[in-house]
């Protein structure tokens, strides 16, 4: 999720990055008592994906989805909300992170997903900064905090426990397991079956040798094999230099660290995004991941292909890019957002990239949004689309500052087969809907919604 811009860390939005829907699906296997959740979002189990969105303030909504998107049933949950564990506001000296990032799975296979909050910033056991990660458990009337459980770890003070969070099946054994990071060099799996009585199956930590300061995760399938991989990107230390490095971890019975690629060698992006999708559909999946600080902040996002064993090969997009319909200037931050789907029913994932600060006619960072195809070499500009609000049919005119582009999600929404693209400029204003067709997406039809473009992907 993978992974927020500098904006969205103000707004103390959260976009955790799983793979679901139409890119490599998450599998979490059979369920001895019940049918798992058709979909790892599926918070109430009525068949229909729904929404948990971080809001401002250390709270997280969700909206319910129906059969036509998403419904007017929305639920908020803080620490103040009943069965929630932990205080709302401020924790021993920090704000309070509650829902900063956030990851769905079936956890229990009961058929309900359930939703992970994390807060790196909770006090436990007097350990300022300690850091917690609290699961809501999904049933028939929707997620409730009465029964929420907090995972155990040892607190400690300013370990930042829960800084990112993925679910994935990460030992390819049909069950949910949940990755957590800390705010220091570490990575925690969970394995599953997880209890409401706080078992777990078996835990692991994995700590990288050198500097390592986690920024972001995402997970997906990398190799051909069943199990789930991890990247975790985060702030390196090579040559007197502070840089943006991805550290892969491959999933299976061990999980086994991998390579560790240096995105930006001297000006480290704090707050990537990214996905894995397999641009060029030969069978492995490759992490997009943004490098917005490249160029003098005109922005970039970089593709490291996968392979047998992992990562292996990369390449660089920019809007200096052939195709991409705007120039790179200064302080564009090409790459604000990133979500990956087939847009135009090629077979090959696309993938949605925000430029919040693109300036639109003479309307400084008003924002918009590129969509780069994906094909047979991977991702290119070749006919690319480019979106925002001084285009025909979208709603609204640009302004000035408004930054549409800092939040995008690629998601069949209308339910109509599609890949719509749903596009924001904060965590609280209404968004744009392009909706897809079997060519790509359009802006006719294009309409708000009251659900914001950070949802799990």
């Amino acid at each position: 999720m993978f992974t927020r811009t500098n904006l969205r860390l103000a707004l103390a939005t959260a976009t955790a990055v799983s793979l679901t829907g139409g890119l490599l699906t998450l599998s979490v296997g059979a369920a001895s008592a019940a049918t798992p959740a058709k979909f790892a979002d599926d918070f109430n189990g009525d068949g229909y994906r729904d929404y948990a969105v971080a809001g401002l303030g250390g709270e997280v909504a969700v909206t319910y989805g129906t059969a036509t998107g998403p419904g007017t049933t929305t639920k908020t949950f803080t620490q103040s909300s009943a069965g929630i564990p932990g205080t709302a506001g401020d924790a021993g000296g920090y704000g309070d992170a509650f829902g900063e990032d956030i990851a769905s799975a079936d956890l229990n296979r009961d058929g309900y997903a359930d939703l992970a909050v994390a807060d790196f910033t909770e006090k436990v056991s007097g350990k300022a900064g300690s850091g917690a990660v609290t699961i809501l458990w999904g049933r028939k009337t929707g997620l409730t905090g009465t029964d929420a459980t907090r995972l155990k770890v040892t607190a400690r003070s300013d370990q930042g426990f829960g800084k990112e969070i993925e679910t994935g099946d990460f030992n390819g054994d049909g069950k949910a397991d949940l990755a957590i990071a800390n705010a220091i060099d570490s990575v925690y799996v969970y394995r599953g079956g997880f209890a409401k009585s706080g078992t777990t199956g078996k835990v692991t930590k994995h700590t990288r040798d050198g500097i390592l300061e986690p920024t972001g995760m995402v997970a997906g399938k990398v190799t051909k094999d069943k199990a789930t991989d991890l990247y975790l990107l985060g702030q390196g230390y090579h040559n007197d230099k502070m840089t943006q490095d991805a550290w892969f971890l491959r999933g299976g019975s061990t999980i086994k660290p991998g390579k560790v690629t240096v995105v930006n060698g001297s000006t480290p992006d704090y707050s990537p995004t990214g996905v894995v999708a397999d641009f060029d559909k030969d069978g492995y999946g490759d992490l997009a991941v943004s490098d917005t600080r490249y160029n003098n902040k005109a922005g970039s996002v970089v593709v490291w292909r996968g392979g047998s064993t992992g990562p292996t090969t990369k390449y660089r997009l920019t809007q200096s890019t052939a195709g991409v319909a705007t120039a790179a200037t200064t302080r564009d931050y090409f790459g604000s957002d990133l979500s990956a789907g087939d847009t135009n029913g090629d077979g090959y994932p696309d993938l949605a990239v925000g430029v919040y600060s693109e300036k639109v006619g003479s309307m400084e960072d008003a924002g918009g949004v590129h969509v780069l195809r994906g094909g047979k070499s991977g991702l290119t500009g070749k006919n690319s689309q480019w979106f925002t609000r001084a285009t025909a049919g979208v709603p609204g005119d640009p302004r000035e500052y408004e930054s549409f582009g800092s939040l995008v999600r690629l998601r069949d929404i209308d339910r109509d087969g599609d890949k719509d693209l749903l596009v924001s400029n904060n965590s609280y204003d209404p968004s744009v809907l392009l909706p897809g067709t079997g060519s790509g997406i359009t802006a006719t039809g294009a309409r708000e919604l009251n659900v914001v473009a950070a949802f799990p992907q």
